[in-house]
């Protein structure tokens, strides 16, 4: 009984800062109003219908979700064989190696995005080193090449921590008992050490799809007008646009997306480890 009055603190921080705002986000996405007065909202339907009528929200949507899938595949790729290494280091060297990975994350998001404006524009280092060797300057910026560089140098690390986090765990006796019955690096890697990082490889595909797919700060200042995502929509709709209520319908369809992808990504990760006593 002591404990519960602990977390009763808690609790209301979650009611005022999760749970209120979400109520809110739902009960602008499914009225209509004049102006923001709560008490002269109308149940309506009209903007949910408005978004999935509209052909150019459907492809700003698919076009999130399409980069955010890419932005991950990418960061899986190349961020499990960096998680694996660095479990393979010593102590003192794996400390070293992940503290490189966490320093720019004590950097704010919005200048981390900026630094690339420095590197990729048409007057920046990239561009002024090819100018010097009498090649004409490149155009890096304002595409979705350089959204998703964007996004996988923001979100890396959170692929990384997690896989990282599961391989540094793995017995070394269960590596070296299937080298004892004559498996090599390989099928030792396929049958014992990816199958038991794969909650690692779940979390972080998570960790990493939620912010790519939602991102619009990035798709902002990488991607200029040519490379609006549905977070860039929703942005418009409550800082400039006003209409909250369409702003907060795109928003509950978002959510509903990032919630489907949690459910596959765990359930995926619980049928795995179903499978995890017969590898062999």
């Amino acid at each position: 009984m002591k404990l519960r009055r602990f977390t009763l603190p808690y609790i209301l921080w979650l009611i005022v800062f999760i749970v209120i705002p979400l109520l809110l986000v739902v009960l602008y996405a499914f009225t209509i109003s004049d102006n923001h007065d709560i008490l002269s909202f109308k149940f309506n339907l009209d903007n949910l219908k408005r978004f999935f009528s509209s052909p150019v929200y459907i492809q700003v949507l698919l076009r999130s979700i399409k980069l955010a899938f890419i932005s991950t595949l990418i960061c899986l790729i190349i961020g499990y064989p960096i998680a694996y290494i660095i479990s393979r280091e010593s102590p003192k060297k794996r400390n070293t190696m992940i503290l490189m990975f966490v320093i720019p994350m004590w950097m704010n998001f919005l200048l981390r995005t900026y630094a690339w404006l420095t590197i990729l524009g048409r007057n920046g280092i990239i561009n002024i080193f090819i100018s010097k060797l009498g090649f004409e300057a490149l155009n890096f910026l304002y595409n979705d090449n350089a959204v998703l560089l964007g996004m996988v140098y923001n979100f890396l690390p959170f692929m990384v921590l997690p896989i990282f986090s599961v391989l540094s765990k793995i017995e070394m006796n269960l590596i070296e008992a299937a080298e004892d019955l004559g498996a090599d690096k390989t099928i030792t890697f396929i049958k014992v050490i990816f199958p038991l990082s794969l909650s690692g490889v779940m979390t972080g595909t998570s960790m990493v799809f939620i912010p790519a797919v939602s991102t619009f700060i990035i798709s902002s200042l990488l991607g200029g007008n040519k490379s609006s995502l549905i977070g860039n929509l929703i942005e418009q709709q409550f800082m400039y646009t006003g209409d909250w209520h369409f702003g907060s319908v795109m928003s509950i369809i978002l959510m509903v997306f990032i919630l489907i992808s949690i459910a596959v990504t765990s359930k995926f990760d619980k049928q795995k480890e179903g499978e995890g006593g017969g590898l062999w």
